[in-house]
């Protein structure tokens, strides 16, 4: 077996948090890191209130519970959708690649995905990826992004410290 990282998932959502709605992508985003024999350190379902949201990134980040943290959720243009303003008041660094491929790509199977407003970026040594909160928007952007993710967490583990190679 490979190396093991550890995912984080967060699920923002006013009508998950209130129980009112099944949160069908963060368990998706569970069962497919379980197959992928990643360790699963957090899962919490948080209201869109970006102070809470602000406060679980960073006790999770500062406190190196995980080396990636995925969001699910609050990435439109609703009033109440501030993940992405959340998640930019946390991080040190952008990685704005993973949030990128997941719009261009995305448009190719739906006009809305450019509506998605995640970013994605950098806090101490864990990756933060804003996700979309439809379980197909989850579905399509892992498509795009899990092949490069155990490369750039190694490298910003110091595991590794080559991009160049391949």
């Amino acid at each position: 077996m490979g190396k093991v990282f550890k995912v984080a998932i967060i699920t923002v959502s006013d009508k998950g948090y209130k129980g009112e709605r099944e949160d069908r992508s963060g368990k998706y985003l569970i069962d497919f890191f379980k197959q992928k024999q990643w360790d699963i350190s957090d899962y919490i379902i948080v209201p869109d209130e970006k102070d809470l949201i602000k406060e679980k990134l960073k006790e999770i980040c500062d406190g190196g519970k995980a080396n990636l943290i995925l969001t699910t959720g609050g990435t439109g243009f609703s009033a109440r959708d501030i993940t992405p303003e959340a998640t930019k008041e946390v991080i040190e660094r952008e990685a704005p690649g993973f949030s990128e491929i997941i719009r261009i790509e995305g448009q190719k199977k739906t006009p809305r995905s450019i509506l998605s407003r995640g970013v994605s970026g950098i806090r101490k040594n864990t990756l933060i990826i804003n996700l979309p909160g439809s379980i197909k928007g989850v579905k399509d952007s892992l498509e795009l992004i899990y092949k490069p993710l155990p490369h750039g967490l190694d490298i910003l583990l110091g595991r590794d410290a080559e991009c160049g190679s391949e």
